[in-house]
Formats: C-alpha cells, structure tokens, sequence
C-alpha cells in the first residue's frame, strides 16, 4: 500500500516534518534496521578486538593500518556516484507511473462516438472498453508481482470477467514467442471498423479519434513492458553497490578510537560510539535502500504502487462510463449566474479573508514611471539621426568601412601602404569615393592614429611604401611628423588600381 502523508504537509509549520520521524511503515527505520544493527555489531567486536586482545606492539600495527583505512575513504567519490544514482532511479520510478495505461480518455471518446441506446450498442461499448482493460491486465501480469498473484493463470483471467472462453480459445490459438498482450487491441481496431461499417460510428473522423486514443493506451502499455525488459545497466548498480559497502568496511577499520603512537602524544577523545560515522551510514546507505526500494515499484514493499486497486478502479470507472452513463444527461438549465455580469460564488467564514487580497494583475501594474511628461513622449526615428555606439562596438563597425584605417593592418607581408593628402579642413579623401564613411568611426579611428604616432616619437621610422614610387627616408620623417599616415589594407594591386580616385597622388 501507498504511504501517503499529503494531507499532514499540507501547511507548514514548526516541526512540520518532524511528526513524520515517528512513522514505521514505510520509513528509513523499516529499510535500515538490520543493516545498521549488522554494521553496529562488526564495530563492536572490531573495538573490543582493540582494546582488550591485541598487545601494544599489534595496537601500532592496527593504529597504522587504521590511519590508511581512514585516508582511503577520502577516495571514494560516494556523494557523487551514489546522488546521480538514485536521481536516475527516482525520475526512471515516476516516468513507469506515468506510463501505466488509463482507461479515462478511451472511455470518453468510446462514449461519445459509438451509438446505439439498443442491446448491440451497449454490447459495443462495453466490448470496446473490455477490451482495453483486458490489455492492461496482461501487461500488468507481467511487471508486477500484486497482478500475477492476483491472477495467476488465464484461467482467473476469465474468471475475474475480462475474457470470455471464446476469447480464450482465439487467444491461445495464436502462437507467438513474445508477449501477446497488444492482441486485444488488435480486437478493439476489428471491432471499431465494423461498428463504423454498421453505421454505430458515423463518420471516419469519430473513428479516426478513436483509434488515436486506442494507440496512445497501447504505447503506455507497451512502455510498461520496456521499462520492465530494459533495466538500468548492472554495472552501474554495482558499482554503486561496492562504493558503499568498501567505504564503510574502511570506516569499520578506520573510525575505531585508537591510542596514540607516541607515549607522551596527545591522542583524540575516546567516546566508544562514533556517533558521526552511524550518522554517515544512516546517510548513505539509506540513500541506497531508497534506490533498492523504488528501481522496480511494481513489487510489494510499502511504496510500491498499487496495481490491484488500478485494475479495480479503470474496470469499473470505464464500464460505467461506457453504459451507466451513456446519453444519461441531467437536464440543462438556465445557471444561477445567468443574469449577472460577473459571476462571483460565495466564500465560508473561514475563507472569507481571501476577498480582501487584490487579484493578480502583473508585476509592473504598481509600477511608478517618471513625473516628467516630456520623458512619455513618443520619438521619432529621423534617417539623419547620427547612430550612438559603444567605443566597443564602434570599434567592430569602424573595420566595415573601406575609407577607415585600422593601425598595424599593414604591416604584414600581404599588405600594402597607402598614404594620402589630406584635404582643406584636415581629413583625408576616401580611396573609395563611392562608398560612405562614418564620420564617427574616423574620427575614433584618427584619434588612434594620433595616439599611435606619440607613442612610436622615440622609435626609429621606417620608409612608407607609396603606389607610384618610393620616398627618401628624410622626406618620410618629415610627413610622419606633420600628417599622421592613414593605412588602408588592399587585397589585390588589381583592385586598387580600379578604384583609384583621380586626386589620389602616385
């Protein structure tokens, strides 16, 4: 049975989980006991061994062999192994409960869809809906250990009323290596398109609704029988399960209170029961005890889930839906809120507090924006509107433009050093005369020449490299000095010499 302790957290308060300490069913306590009893016991007699049994000379043996055992445990990475271990347990654990096949959907469309207030119609709907139930049953004889039990052969099967002796027959008859629990399924399709060749389900789209919602029920069906087939791999259970047991057999050796080496040392405060290292094993390996106990929750412990009770339920919720309930409609009325606006159920005296609270209408509705109503005013976007950059960002922008000088770009082996006259108000003229500049971006960019210049006042100068010719080194010096040299990478002499303007000086 289920342990379910909802109701108990449903408000917090102080010491809210602390009444769930004293429960037995389903607890730690239940999981741990016998283990933590064994492990209590080998400390025990470990300690004893130690203090009465060995000599002084085999208590310094132990003293060394014990220090190495606690070192060891430093090793072993058990938080990590054994956290992402039981995190996969517990989301593989939730996924197979979302997988169990409910009949809900299925029953609806089945009630919906396939009509006939006559003996065939009821027969229909119930045969459907059988049918369906039938194919849980048969997947849930195979995972779970309640079911199989509860119906052990095919025989109870039918006795329980969800297969009739034909059915049986017609079940038995075909021979197949593997489970055959989707041969129901395959009855409720045959049966579904001859309801609609009898004109019970009137239209293909009804029937295509319906066989979309059988399809859904047999893939959970089958995902129950793969979660059941494809386990977690063995090695990593494993190797979680020695991590375990190797770090607390060398906290069996290495947490003893041992006496110091030296007989004048200092050694540590003997309390005879190690309190912290029961404490770790109460951790850790009740850690791995949940993982035990929730890797196949179709078994019998306490929070296993409870697979009988589901059957139970889905027969006689569908059954009931399928026929009971079949065009039994209460009479539709005018509701009580048909003349008001806005409808508003009444509150108890003990929630009456709740109408106080204002609703929820966002986060920024309380917002205060700015008193100055010239800051509300809507702008317009202008082209001649000079664009605002970041120094950064201008920066990316400023190596787009072709008429803009990046420093050091043509010191390289590819590229080539062209130098240019600058015009009356002291800015350079554009290689490319057809292409715009950013007034922006070459100012930044000759502020960083200018810079780049003051920096190299004390280096020594090399000759630029001119398109028509080449200059003396004094001629070179003397323009360094008066105009700082704006230096274009070309990536082909062809191109350059295209695009040449005319007032450009070879």
């Amino acid at each position: 049975m289920t342990i379910s302790y909802t109701l108990k957290v449903a408000n917090s308060h102080f010491g809210g989980f602390s009444k769930l300490l004293f429960r037995w069913k389903g607890s730690i306590y239940k999981l741990l006991y016998k283990e933590f009893i064994v492990f209590m016991v080998l400390y025990a007699v470990l300690s004893l061994v130690y203090r009465q049994l060995l000599t002084e000379e085999q208590k310094r043996l132990y003293t060394k062999v014990a220090q190495y055992c606690n070192r060891s445990t430093d090793l072993i990475p058990l938080s990590f192994v054994l956290g992402f271990y039981v995190t996969l347990i517990v989301n593989r654990w939730w996924a197979q409960y979302t997988s169990i096949p409910l009949p809900d959907q299925l029953m609806c469309v089945i009630s919906s869809n396939v009509h006939g207030k006559d003996e065939r119609g009821r027969i229909l709907r119930r045969t459907l809906i059988r049918y369906a139930n039938l194919s849980a049953v048969l997947i849930l004889r195979s995972v779970s250990t309640r079911v199989l039990k509860r119906f052990p052969t095919m025989d109870h099967v039918v006795e329980a009323g969800f297969m009739t002796q034909d059915e049986r027959k017609n079940f038995e008859s075909l021979h197949s290596d593997f489970n055959k629990y989707w041969i129901p399924c395959v009855w409720f399709t045959n049966l579904a398109a001859q309801a609609r060749r009898d004109g019970r389900i009137r239209d293909d789209v009804a029937l295509r609704l319906l066989m979309d919602e059988l399809n859904l029920y047999r893939a959970k069906c089958s995902m129950l029988f793969h979660y059941d087939w494809i386990s977690i791999p063995l090695v990593y259970t494993q190797v979680v399960t020695i991590a375990v047991y190797s770090f607390f057999a060398f906290c069996l050796i290495g947490r003893q209170f041992l006496e110091p080496l030296e007989p004048g040392q200092e050694g540590d405060l003997d309390m005879y029961i190690p309190l912290s290292t029961l404490l770790q094993f109460f951790f850790y390996a009740g850690w791995l005890k949940v993982a035990e106990q929730i890797i196949n929750p179709f078994g019998e412990d306490d929070d296993d889930f409870e697979t009988n009770k589901l059957i139970d339920r889905n027969l006689q919720v569908s059954l009931l839906s399928v026929d009971d309930m079949y065009q039994n409609l209460p009479p539709a009325v005018k509701d009580k809120y048909w003349n008001e606006a806005t409808a508003q159920p009444p509150y108890t005296t003990a929630t009456a507090a709740e109408t106080l609270k204002p609703s929820f209408l966002g986060s920024t509705f309380d917002m205060r924006m700015c008193e100055d109503t010239e800051q509300l005013q809507p702008a317009e976007a202008s082209p001649s509107m000079p664009r605002i950059h970041t120094p950064l960002l201008s920066r990316f922008l400023a190596a787009a433009s072709p008429a803009i000088s990046i420093k050091h770009l043509g010191q390289g082996s590819r590229a080539h050093s062209h130098s240019r006259h600058p015009r009356v108000d002291g800015s350079f003229p554009s290689p490319y005369p057809n292409r715009s500049e950013n007034p922006n971006s070459v100012a930044c960019i000759e502020e960083e020449e200018m810079e780049d210049e003051e920096s190299r006042a004390g280096e020594p100068t090399t000759t630029g490299c001119h398109l028509g010719g080449t200059q003396p080194p004094e001629a070179s010096k003397t323009q360094r000095k008066e105009l700082p040299l704006i230096q274009v990478k070309a990536p082909s002499s062809e191109s350059i010499m295209a695009d040449q303007p005319e007032d450009w000086e070879p």
